[in-house]
């Protein structure tokens, strides 16, 4: 019995090992040890927009990132570090820790040192205590990343659909207008049972309320956004819902592929002009 526990323990950790070796994507950890609130800055572009002492960020695609650190108390000094790190030494990406200190010898200066790495895990859960965003989204939750999320007011969500639906007009851009620019797009896993919740609604006007709160609470892109509008049977609805869509979208260059879902080249029009005005 020995023996056979071993064995199985040695193949689940060559199994855990073979999967972080294929995972496309690094996650970073950073952390002040004494509590002090910081904003992140990748590569020139600032992560979080409220000040935090803990920032976990998601899916980085780069061996190698510059980063700062810039305090909310402006007594203390930026701290700065190119090519920090999210591989190990044979190239393959992990899950890595850095931690924010203060300099006991200098007053108001600050230290990033190296703090931890392990290998990705795909059922990871951040602390509650931890702000997570996937890279170029910000997570409006802690500790739990953003999936499908129907969590919210029906009464509110619906009435704002429905104002949608009567004048063509998006006045519900959520709390994230436009924030979905290159941001991450739903899983595949997760846009599968938004569309299948959706399916399931028996009337054109609860579809395109179930739609509109699905994408307010996630980022899609253009080919996602594609395969909801054509769930819906009229293409005053699709027109609606595209305009809709259009603030929650993570590659607004290509909606012109969306010209595609209608048969009446007025509409095609009506959302081209949509969108042209809102660049």
């Amino acid at each position: 019995m020995k023996h056979k526990i071993t064995l199985a323990s040695f193949f689940f950790f060559c199994s855990f090992l073979s999967f972080a070796q294929f995972s496309p994507v690094g996650h970073l950890n950073i952390f002040s040890e004494n509590g002090d609130k910081f904003f992140l800055v990748l590569n020139g572009e600032q992560q979080n927009d409220v000040a935090q002492t803990n920032i976990r960020i998601e899916d980085l695609n780069q061996p190698y990132y510059n980063a700062q650190i810039v305090f909310a108390d402006k007594s203390l000094q930026q701290v700065s570090k190119n090519n920090l790190t999210l591989t190990d030494a044979d190239g393959i990406f992990q899950d890595v820790t850095y931690k924010i200190k203060r300099d006991k010898n200098k007053k108001g200066k600050m230290k990033m040192n190296f703090f931890s790495m392990i290998p990705v895990r795909p059922d990871y859960i951040a602390p509650k205590n931890v702000y997570v965003m996937h890279y170029g989204q910000p997570q409006l939750n802690s500790g739990v990343n953003v999936g499908i999320n129907m969590n919210v007011n029906i009464n509110e969500s619906n009435a704002h659909a429905g104002h949608d639906h009567h004048d063509g007009h998006n006045h519900n851009h959520g709390s994230r207008p436009r924030g979905c620019q290159n941001g991450y797009a739903m899983s595949p896993s997760n846009f599968n049972t938004a569309l299948a919740t959706i399916k399931k609604q028996s009337f054109e006007e609860s579809k395109l309320k179930t739609a509109q709160q699905v994408v307010s609470a996630n980022c899609l892109n253009t080919n996602q956004i594609m395969q909801m509008a054509d769930l819906f049977s009229f293409e005053d609805t699709k027109l609606d819902f595209a305009k809709f869509a259009y603030d929650y979208c993570v590659d607004t260059k290509n909606y012109y592929t969306l010209n595609g879902i209608f048969s009446f080249s007025s509409n095609a029009d009506a959302l081209s002009d949509y969108v042209q005005g809102r660049r």
